[in-house]
């Protein structure tokens, strides 16, 4: 089953070509009726929401990824109102909204785990209030499946499915998708200490089992090609639908 991820960006009328992806671009969210129809017409029932967010709406915490009327939540109503058949997925994650490009909340100079679940909460809750119907966090901090699951069960999103960033290793693979959202210039160290070490295997089943638990109802090893036989490892051992 294929996922349209769509970039969305600010201002109105646009559609940009994106430097790093040739034939993919970014579109406002009046113009997202063009890409809407494309992905109808080659029956793809669901997209993934990435937001491309102008710099002065950034700072250290990521507090537009918990604003009503962001890129994605604006993006969110409009394709529920006027594509209601089509799934929607939304990133959760703080990289794009950040001005330091990490997915997290940085205290003293680390990434700091669980003071960055607090807003990926919020960010998971809003968007299942504005009508998602799988949030998708991305992040790699440890624990907020279980947290989020909880969060989104005690407000009645009992229906909201969530695809875990289980297996998301560190990877030069990133650089195009960082480009395109917004993010890559701004960073400036790498994301070893939160996503995967390719070396570590068992690593992988361990986060992916934990994550299992918590509550994830699909698991993601990104990037693919290069984990298939991770991909083929959870298939035969964890019974559960795997996206790359």
């Amino acid at each position: 089953d294929l996922i349209l991820p769509i970039f969305i960006t600010e201002g109105k009328n646009k559609i940009e070509k994106i430097k790093t992806m040739p034939g993919i671009k970014r579109y406002s969210v009046d113009k997202l009726n063009v890409i809407m129809k494309k992905a109808i017409k080659q029956k793809i029932q669901m997209v993934a929401l990435f937001p491309h967010v102008s710099k002065k709406k950034k700072d250290l915490y990521g507090s537009e990824a918990i604003n009503k009327n962001n890129l994605v939540c604006k993006s969110i109503r409009m394709i529920k109102k006027k594509y209601p058949k089509v799934g929607i997925m939304c990133d959760v994650a703080l990289d794009p909204y950040t001005s330091h490009g990490h997915d997290g909340i940085i205290i003293n100079k680390k990434i700091d785990n669980d003071e960055t679940i607090k807003v990926l909460v919020k960010q998971s809750l809003l968007q299942a209030q504005m009508g998602c119907d799988v949030i998708a966090p991305s992040d790699m901090m440890d624990g907020r499946i279980g947290i989020i699951r909880k969060s989104l069960d005690r407000n009645n999103f009992k229906d909201v499915s969530i695809l875990a960033y289980s297996a998301k290793y560190a990877s030069s693979f990133y650089g195009p998708f960082r480009e395109a959202v917004g993010s890559k210039k701004n960073l400036k160290s790498d994301k070893k200490t939160y996503q995967m070490d390719f070396r570590n295997t068992n690593e992988a089943f361990r986060e992916i089992g934990l994550d299992i638990k918590e509550g994830a109802d699909i698991v993601m090893v990104k990037p693919g090609m290069p984990y298939l036989d991770i991909i083929k490892t959870i298939k035969d051992n964890f019974k559960i639908p795997v996206l790359a």
